[in-house]
């Protein structure tokens, strides 16, 4: 970690930086299709243009990005691994560290470029979080607009673009959104890809064909649909590749939330016909690996967490919880211990990985090649919210109205809250609390503390069960006919 010293010089060197250019311009490492290792990449780079600097000035500023993150990198102590497609680090944006969180030049931090956010683990690094609101007066709100087609995703964003999708059995597409002013930026249709069914699969009501959320790296934009298709655009909308991945055999509705990181696509697929994680190059859609599990369907997404060193890949399913290694694929263990309908995605924090489903319980596992279940509780369950770790405590939403803290080390219950209706958003902990919406657009925030703390419950005005997301001081939600910015200017 850095002394008192060294941050107030890197909180310099950030202000600075943040004034000097709004956008920075970034080499991008282009893999070689002939060989996936991460070892062996090309020299070639892909140039950004961006409105604020001439080419010079952005040559300058990448050499003066690149020398400064040397030196604050060599005392920098993240836990994280950074992503190794970045050849010039961008520095964390002024305002967004401070000393009681891992101070890191790691942009994924600075952005929510994910379902769930970094990592798609529920934690965001953001400050000065809006506690006080109402969609229907307008009070706290900076901007709302009506979205142009139905969907169940979570907004993503990056510096101040803002990702959706939305389908119905018309059309699919993709939207992009200026995050100040809730301006649209882009919609683009999802169509002409080769093995896309004429006629869309039948889908639920509550899971429709736009479920899953987006991800993005900063450089292109990806979504899936209940279809099976999957689509890249660069971040002006400019159509980069598209594949179908096969109609999905949901009764449902394909669900799974896409998931980026070091120059790789990954994609849960698991259907009624079996269930497989895939990864694809971000460049070009080609595989990269594929690894085909031995477990039922499920609607959970992936995470990610740095353990032992490798980053790697979590996942829930029936019947099992379970660990990939990120480069190769390969399964690096799994506990058998899930049943049903799985819907919630694994979370970890505090040495464990933690899982759980309605009508079987919630677990907390010591990840290795021995992987021990710590504890189980069987009390109270979500169905689709996935859980989150802050601080030594477990925080689950359920369906039917109880938000539930645990002590995450021993699966002791520590405090109950009971709502007049039940949760399908995820938590998130941002700013040293729990945002928490109910499917009426209540949003229960609670302080992180072993002490019930009912911190506000804000009303959106509408029904809602995508996850929130954070930015800049901002929350962004989604209701069942609006985006909202929840903010200052």
């Amino acid at each position: 970690f850095l002394s008192t010293d060294q941050l107030a010089n890197y909180e310099e060197y950030k202000i600075a930086q943040a004034e000097k250019a709004q956008n920075e311009a970034s080499d991008i490492e282009v893999i070689d299709l002939s060989s996936p290792s991460q070892d062996e990449v090309t020299d070639q780079t892909i140039e950004i243009e961006t409105d604020s600097l001439t080419k010079e000035s952005k040559e300058d500023n990448e050499v003066e990005v690149a020398e400064q993150n040397e030196e604050i990198d060599s005392t920098v102590s993240t836990g994280v691994e950074t992503q190794k497609e970045d050849s010039a680090v961008i520095p964390a944006k002024a305002g967004t560290s401070t000393a009681s969180s891992p101070v890191t030049t790691n942009p994924f931090t600075d952005n929510h470029a994910s379902f769930r956010g970094y990592l798609s683990n529920g934690v965001s690094f953001h400050k000065n979080i809006p506690t006080n609101w109402d969609g229907g007066s307008g009070t706290g709100v900076l901007w709302k607009v009506p979205l142009p087609r139905h969907g169940y995703n979570s907004p993503i964003i990056w510096e101040n673009k803002l990702f959706l999708s939305g389908g119905d059995e018309q059309l699919r597409e993709v939207f992009c959104y200026n995050a100040n002013t809730g301006e649209l930026i882009w919609q683009k249709p999802v169509t002409d890809i080769d093995g896309s069914p004429a006629t869309p699969p039948k889908t639920t009501s509550d899971t429709g064909l736009a479920a899953p959320t987006l991800a993005t790296d900063g450089k292109s934009v990806f979504a899936i649909f209940g279809t099976g298709d999957l689509i890249a655009f660069d971040m002006d909308g400019n159509r980069l590749w598209a594949k179908n991945m096969g109609v999905p055999d949901n009764h449902y509705g394909h669900s799974s939330s896409l998931l980026t990181w070091n120059n790789k696509l990954i994609i849960l697929f698991d259907t009624n016909r079996g269930g497989k994680i895939i990864a694809l190059h971000t460049s070009n859609g080609q595989p990269v690996w594929e690894t085909v599990r031995p477990n039922r369907i499920s609607w959970s997404s992936p995470t990610l967490a740095e353990i032992d060193g490798k980053m790697v890949i979590l996942t829930t399913t029936d019947p099992l919880i379970a660990a990939h290694d990120l480069e190769t694929g390969e399964e690096l263990w799994q506990v058998e211990c899930l049943m049903g309908e799985v819907g919630a995605s694994a979370a970890y924090g505090s040495g464990l990985v933690f899982g759980a489903n309605e009508y079987a319980r919630i677990l907390g596992i010591r990840p290795g090649s021995e992987p021990e279940i710590v504890w189980e509780n069987d009390e109270y369950l979500p169905e689709v919210a996935s859980p989150v770790e802050s601080e030594g405590l477990l925080f689950v939403g359920t369906s039917y109205g109880v938000f539930v803290c645990y002590d995450a080390l021993t699966g002791e219950k520590v405090w109950e809250h009971e709502a007049n209706q039940g949760y399908y958003a995820s938590p998130m902990v941002a700013d040293g609390k729990v945002y928490a919406m109910d499917m009426d657009g209540v949003m229960h925030i609670f302080g992180v503390s072993r002490e019930l703390q009912v911190i506000a419950e804000p009303e959106l005005g509408e029904k809602a069960v995508a996850s929130p997301a954070f930015a800049n001081g901002r929350i962004y939600l989604r209701g069942d006919k609006n985006l909202y910015c929840i903010g200052e200017k």
